[in-house]
């Protein structure tokens, strides 16, 4: 069984480990805050004041948008109500947090972001499930993932518990731009930004937490739609050592390009390789997995390993657990999938995949991450030659449909798990 959610942790960020010195700790209004002294001078650093979702401010909006009809959602495009925004400098911590009506920022032009690019952000959604009770599917996984990415860019961290209450909070006032009908939901987007004005390659000293809301439709509205994929040597997107493994807005543009470029050739996205062997990473900007027959008969289900170039996406760790849990037999079967299932964390490379093809050995390949949950592939464009894998009359393998409607299931609560949290609960401290 997995995990309950987990509300607590954080992680202690670069910027805040500069304050790691003799504190002194006060206490008034908003409770004790430690004050830090650098290290060297013993100058005072200012106080360190952790997000806490308690010192909340709510201002609703005095002007209430109507939802657009489900029919009409174009992912991204319109937005609820209201926002959070919190900020944090480095001489003060974080401030009190605020929801607000949805609008626009006022940055100094000289501000990091739009010159160094310290972004990261976040992609989750909330569902109205089978009762009409407004659910958030392992949203801890979300903030585990953006506190190590705000880690990696010296940007800060907070508790975990805290922004979850605060999102929850969030989602329960914007609950009616909520769709009910099926494969709707509310995507969410938190982020966090450097926001110092100053020219100059540093740890910024300020910077913006801030989460926004879209209504979104289901990404397959008419049964699934098979991509084909370009896998081009040349075009790399992540390396050892590198930001790969992290949600940073740097790791997309980028890619923008290349996909623009495989589209003139009749590929709808980018099967991103790496190394002289040409092992596979990710498609697109999804977690990558791949289907094989085994000589004695079973399936093994593989993908490639956290190395430090794959992103930890919370779809995959799902994929992955729930195939496990088939595997095992300790829960309810996947329907069309082999109970002889292996599942893989390892490096496979294209010849491998060229093999199991030519043997008829290669069962499936499908991408997987928020927005779709699973995007099956049904060809890969190498070497000027085009890899065909099979999907099925539905248009994805049965390891695919499976995985979705099984996710599904338990982010509607058809299936109660702990991966699946009511907004509620999280609201009304219940968890």
């Amino acid at each position: 069984m997995a995990p309950a959610l987990d509300l607590g942790g954080s992680s202690a960020s670069i910027s805040q480990a500069r304050l790691k010195s003799t504190t002194t700790t006060t206490t008034g209004p908003a409770g004790k805050i430690e004050a830090a002294q650098d290290p060297l001078t013993g100058e005072s650093l200012g106080s360190s004041r952790p997000l806490d979702a308690s010192a909340l401010i709510l201002e609703r909006t005095k002007s209430a948008k109507k939802p657009p009809p489900s029919h009409e959602l174009v992912f991204g495009h319109c937005f609820s109500d209201h926002m959070l925004s919190v900020d944090w400098s480095s001489s003060r911590g974080w401030s009190s947090p605020k929801i607000q009506p949805y609008g626009p920022f006022t940055l100094d032009p000289s501000s990091v972001i739009f010159h160094y690019a310290p972004s990261l952000f976040e992609g989750m959604k909330a569902y109205k499930d089978v009762n009409g009770e407004v659910r958030l599917f392992r949203p801890d996984m979300n903030m585990k993932r953006m506190n190590t990415s705000a880690e990696r860019l010296a940007l800060p961290t907070f508790s975990h518990g805290d922004l979850i209450k605060l999102i929850a909070t969030l989602v329960d006032l914007d609950s009616s731009w909520i769709p009910s009908e099926p494969g709707h939901s509310l995507y969410i987007r938190p982020a966090l930004i450097g926001t110092q004005a100053a020219l100059g390659v540093h740890p910024t000293t300020d910077a913006r937490l801030f989460v926004i809301s879209s209504p979104v439709g289901p990404y397959y509205k008419t049964g699934f739609k098979p991509v084909a994929l370009e896998a081009d040597p040349s075009k790399v997107r992540a390396w050892p050592g590198g930001t790969g493994n992290y949600k940073l807005g740097g790791n997309y543009a980028p890619g923008i390009r290349p996909q623009m470029e495989a589209a003139t050739r009749g590929y709808q996205q980018n099967l991103w390789l790496f190394g002289d062997e040409h092992w596979l990473t990710e498609v697109g900007t999804m977690n990558l997995f791949v289907a094989l027959r085994q000589s004695d008969g079973s399936v093994e289900l593989v993908t490639p390993p956290l190395n430090g170039m794959i992103l930890p996406g919370v779809t995959r760790d799902s994929i992955l657990g729930l195939a496990r849990e088939h595997s095992s037999g300790s829960t309810q079967p996947l329907e069309g999938v082999a109970k002889e299932l292996k599942v893989s964390e390892r490096e496979i490379n294209m010849a491998e995949i060229q093999k199991a093809a030519s043997e008829g050995a290669l069962l499936e390949i499908f991408g997987a991450g928020t927005a779709a949950v699973v995007s099956p592939v049904d060809r890969i464009g190498y070497m000027g030659k085009d890899v065909h894998i099979p999907v099925g009359p539905s248009g994805a393998g049965p390891i695919a449909k499976a995985m979705l409607e099984r996710i599904n299931d338990i982010q509607l609560g058809r299936i109660e798990h702990p991966w699946s949290v009511r907004v509620k609960d999280i609201v009304d401290n219940k968890v």
